[in-house]
């Protein structure tokens, strides 16, 4: 089985080796075939403290690294402002 690939936005860097990623998907509502947005919060690890806030980054699904973190920040595609 495949592991999973998100692309998301750092929203929180505060704690030491990981970072907070947002990942916004879109679905089509099955009723009113209306677009919906659901953001989804992944705490991923960050072994170099290389992010920050704002930037876009490709996170992978890993085995559990603490208690809540899942996944590893693969590269950092574009730097916030």
């Amino acid at each position: 089985m495949p592991k999973k690939v998100f692309v998301g936005k750092v929203v929180s860097d505060k704690m030491d080796k990981t970072v907070t990623v947002a990942v916004t998907q879109q679905y089509k509502h099955p009723l009113y075939k209306k677009f919906i947005k659901r953001v989804s919060k992944f705490k991923a690890h960050d072994e170099e403290n290389r992010c920050k806030a704002g930037d876009t980054v490709r996170i992978l699904e890993s085995r559990p690294l603490s208690k809540t973190k899942r996944w590893i920040v693969v590269d950092v595609l574009k730097k916030g402002a």
